[in-house]
């Protein structure tokens, strides 16, 4: 079993190439979702941790509220990242333990090297896309305003740091076919 981390900062294009995988039939764990599910099940560690920001709606953290602070309060960030990255750790761990009869295994991360989690993989896939790209992406896709957009791209490693640590490229600066051809000749390379 090989274990391989697709990343990329965002609006980059790794959950179309999660999905690309997905559809040749590959097993891709997206922590994306596994974020977004710490959050909503009854977590007191971080329920703790945070009853002082105005982060809940209805008793429940809203998505909306906790990417505000995090994307403009350093020390919230960072705290949130300690409770939830080993969080996910182990969530990665499972998956492939359930899994380990596969050979590629997937995991979609987005923050591999912030959260320092290299170590659970045997090779990374980095989806790069131009800043200018991601930025377009953002502001279409998310209805950003570009102050927002900007302060989200610039919260993340830069992707040249990401490139030189990772193992393959994906460059998605191009069309649907041309990532699909990429993402299909990547295959082949890490069999």
């Amino acid at each position: 079993m090989k274990r391989i981390a697709v990343s990329g900062n965002i609006a980059s294009g790794k959950t179309t190439v999660q999905k690309i995988l997905e559809k040749q039939g590959y097993k891709v764990l997206d922590t994306d979702d596994v974020s977004r599910d710490i959050l909503t099940v009854n977590n007191k560690t971080l329920y703790d941790a945070f009853k002082d920001y105005d982060v809940f709606e209805n008793g429940e953290f809203s998505r909306y509220k906790v990417a505000q602070l995090i994307f403009s309060d350093e020390p919230a960030r960072l705290l949130i990242a300690s409770i939830m990255h080993p969080q996910i750790a182990e969530v990665i761990k499972k998956f492939f333990e359930e899994n380990k009869s596969e050979e590629l295994l997937f995991v979609g991360i987005p923050l591999l090297f912030e959260a320092k989690m290299e170590n659970l993989f045997d090779k990374i896939i980095f989806v790069y896309t131009d800043d200018d790209i991601r930025l377009e992406r953002l502001l279409k896709r998310n209805s950003y305003t570009l102050e927002h957009a900007k302060a989200r791209i610039n919260s993340q490693m830069p992707q040249d740091e990401k490139v030189k640590l990772s193992d393959y490229l994906v460059n998605n600066n191009g069309n649907l076919s041309g990532l699909e051809g990429q993402v299909a000749k990547l295959i082949e390379q890490i069999r």
